[in-house]
């Protein structure tokens, strides 16, 4: 037995806004009989773009009618720029929640007046162009992508709650599961690219070099007769001195690079680059 709020028993109960606009200036249908949800959603608009009547139709559960009956009423009035920024979570607030499982009901709801609006502008819907990775549901990889960034969805579970992919025969979840890694790779190099860099005094740079020089860099180097000296910092120029079998291996460049400049790039900023002091014999 579902868990439905107050809100949600009123609007399948009482449902607002039952039925269908003739010469509707938008008509949006989503979903179909066989997938066990349909929703047909129809607005008028006034002398000033504003949606001064909507209407809906469907077949499907409490939460599918509920959902449909409260997204009436929160785009009355509006224009299609305003009621395009409604999302699924806001549907769903506005009942005062829905179960988890029930999530997609409310992004049918979107999904239906994503589709009016569109058909209003003559234009194609633009999540229907992606490719179809649910053939039970008839669920695109576009309409999976949204609601795994939207909603943060983690599992196929989720996303079966929220776009019913995935809750037939099961043959998508592997796709699934590539998109949810995608999405969610693709949030975190984004996240990185927005860091703002790091910012340090002088004082903290030499600090924190000196740092990882005498707890990782100095120890290897030592084991293999070699060691090394911090000479000076500018801005992010390191001046180090290598000593020991370093000082006279050929390739030393290589452990600068390689290890020395990775090292203090990895662990105090990204920034920094190694050079080795030069000595000039007389």
């Amino acid at each position: 037995m579902w868990d439905y709020t107050d809100k949600v028993k009123e609007h399948f109960l009482n449902p607002r806004n039952v039925g269908e606009i003739k010469g509707a200036d938008g008509v949006g249908e989503v979903g179909s009989l066989a997938c066990g949800d349909a929703l047909t959603l129809t607005f008028k608009l006034d002398d000033n773009g504003r949606i001064i009547d909507a209407r809906f139709k469907t077949f499907g559960c409490a939460s599918a009618i509920a959902s449909s009956s409260a997204l009436t009423e929160m785009i009355k009035g509006l224009t299609l720029e305003e009621a395009e920024k409604i999302t699924n979570e806001d549907i769903a607030q506005y009942l005062g929640g829905l179960p988890k499982e029930k999530m997609h009901c409310s992004v049918m709801g979107r999904e239906a007046l994503e589709a009016a609006i569109a058909n209003y502008r003559g234009v194609p819907l633009p999540m229907a162009e992606g490719e179809v990775v649910c053939e039970c549901f008839g669920v695109t990889d576009l309409e999976v992508r949204r609601a795994v960034q939207e909603s943060n969805l983690r599992t196929v579970e989720e996303v079966t709650n929220f776009t019913k992919a995935g809750g037939g025969c099961g043959n998508c979840h592997e796709r699934l599961l590539e998109i949810i890694m995608e999405v969610r790779q693709e949030a975190r190099q984004e996240e990185k690219a927005q860091e703002k860099p790091r910012r340090l005094t002088n004082i903290q740079k030499i600090k924190l070099i000196e740092e990882v020089l005498e707890r990782e860099i100095r120890p290897a180097l030592r084991k293999d007769g070699g060691d090394i000296e911090l000479i000076d910092v500018d801005g992010d120029f390191v001046l180090v001195s290598l000593r020991g079998a370093c000082g006279t291996c050929k390739k030393s460049q290589t452990t600068l690079k390689e290890y020395v400049e990775k090292k203090l790039r990895e662990q105090v900023l990204d920034s920094l680059v190694v050079e080795e002091e030069k000595h000039e014999w007389l």
